[in-house]
């Protein structure tokens, strides 16, 4: 079942997956890949970015955009040159990749499984998007990227988790700015993530 951003301009729970869930972020040259594209939808396609979490196959966001062209548009140029950029850095037998073949073979094969005509496919196309209507959700979903590190046993507490926005929640910045959801988590903190 396919899943549509229902509210282009609204505040959005996403979660983008790769293909077969291939660990692909295990890598930090792929996850900065992320990032960088991320930061550069912040600045130039009207990305607002209110809470991420890389993690080994998959990114949750929680964002939103003022652009007329919404939030769909973005995603889809987000994941067309992330993907891009990704199988760039496989196929570049100057950077060591020891799963190079596996991971070509693995994306050839989603793409003619498929039919999407295009030789490889990184992301899955669907966002699996909610809507954030209400407090509670907001603080349920933003907890649940947060915690996503912690409950992987990647980290200890959220904060520590680099590829996040828990240290920017926890007021020491991180790789990405965010629109910090003041109103949402003054009242809860790391401590009661977990309601």
């Amino acid at each position: 079942m396919r899943y549509k951003i229902l509210d282009q301009q609204g505040l959005n729970f996403l979660t983008c997956r790769i293909v077969e869930w291939i660990d692909i972020f295990s890598n930090s040259t792929y996850r900065d890949i992320v990032i960088d594209s991320l930061r550069f939808c912040q600045k130039e396609k009207g990305l607002i970015l209110n809470a991420y979490v890389i993690m080994s196959n998959h990114i949750h966001l929680i964002a939103r955009t003022d652009e007329k062209k919404g939030l769909s548009t973005i995603l889809q140029q987000f994941k067309s040159f992330t993907a891009k950029e990704i199988l760039n850095r496989i196929q570049d037998w100057n950077y060591p990749e020891s799963r190079r073949e596996w991971l070509l073979n693995h994306f050839a094969f989603n793409a003619r499984k498929n039919r999407t005509g295009r030789k490889h496919q990184v992301w899955r196309h669907d966002n699996h998007p909610i809507a954030l209507y209400s407090p509670k959700v907001i603080r349920q979903k933003l907890a649940y990227i947060h915690l996503n590190p912690v409950k992987a046993k990647i980290v200890t507490e959220p904060e520590y988790y680099m590829y996040s926005s828990a240290s920017n929640y926890a007021g020491n910045g991180g790789l990405l700015e965010v629109s910090i959801l003041d109103d949402i988590w003054n009242d809860i903190g790391f401590i009661n993530m977990g309601i």
